[in-house]
């Protein structure tokens, strides 16, 4: 039995659908907050447990004869390290095989704000004593391209990444891995540095979206207060706009440059280009 965590989210949808073509929907448990909005796929013959990160007797139910445990980090900034522990120590005790974790990138010198509670939690799969595999996933090329509605309303992408290099890949590439890793044998204490198989600026992401669209995008770049406050302006709360903003300034340090290509090794197949997502999201934004 496998268990995905925030199985309704963005990813754990993409990992199910990914599980979905090797392992039989009776093999697979939605793990989600909110049962109600995993409706469908309970439709599709997989269960639904309700896990609450902050409530660690849903996890314990929800774990039950689990082989094998995705666990998704929580959303919830600042608040990712004990809701972790909760879900660990609730794997611990329901005998789980394997948990696979979704970290950051090289969370062990990332100069991201957001690698803190990843570590945190590395250190604590460690100490489990439970067999795991670390995920450490590279940015999603959806987090760039979905600006690009306001890209094309502004004529301009901003960002604090100055000329930093993005292996990003697609989410759905991503969810992939995680599956693959759920479906075979792997050493314990495995980490995968996962990045797509190319990089881009933001200056040539701008280049891009101009490119498919026909309309005038130039990269604007700012300062990581200058990006923080262009971010609340655009209503983003004040914990998100920081993320954001730092994380682009970790870019212009390398933070999301991979050249490693375990990522395409892992699925078997090229990452998803860049283009690519940028006409799903250019298709999506003309309905």
């Amino acid at each position: 039995m496998i268990v995905v965590t925030g199985a309704t989210g963005q990813l754990g949808r993409l990992v199910i659908k990914a599980l979905l073509r090797s392992v039989p929907a009776s093999d697979i448990v939605a793990a989600v907050r909110s049962p109600d909005k995993a409706k469908d796929l309970a439709a599709l013959g997989i269960a639904v447990r309700q896990a609450d990160y902050t409530k660690p007797d849903t996890l314990r139910t929800a774990f039950a004869g689990a082989d094998k445990l995705l666990l998704i980090s929580s959303s919830e900034v600042g608040q990712r390290a004990p809701q972790h522990r909760a879900a660990i120590d609730a794997a611990k005790a329901a005998g789980v095989k394997l948990i696979a974790y979704t970290s950051i990138l090289r969370a062990d010198n990332s100069p991201l704000s957001l690698a803190a509670e990843h570590l945190a939690t590395e250190v604590m799969l460690k100490e489990s004593g439970v067999p795991f595999v670390v995920l450490r996933n590279g940015w999603y090329t959806e987090n760039y391209t979905g600006w690009t509605g306001a890209a094309l309303a502004s004529g301009t992408l901003i960002g604090s990444a100055g000329d930093g290099r993005i292996a990003s890949a697609a989410r759905a590439d991503y969810a992939e891995a995680a599956a693959a890793v759920l479906t075979r044998d792997n050493p314990a204490g495995a980490i995968y540095e996962l990045a797509g198989d190319s990089a881009y600026t933001l200056t040539e992401l701008a280049a891009e979206i101009a490119r498919q669209s026909g309309k005038p995008v130039l990269y604007k770049n700012l300062s990581e207060t200058e990006h923080k406050a262009a971010l609340l302006g655009f209503g983003l709360p004040e914990p998100i706009a920081a993320m954001l903003a730092n994380s682009d300034a970790g870019v212009s340090k390398g933070a999301l440059f991979d050249d490693g290509r375990q990522l395409s090794q892992l699925i078997g197949h090229a990452t998803t280009p860049l283009a690519a997502t940028v006409g799903t999201t250019m298709a999506a934004l003309a309905g």
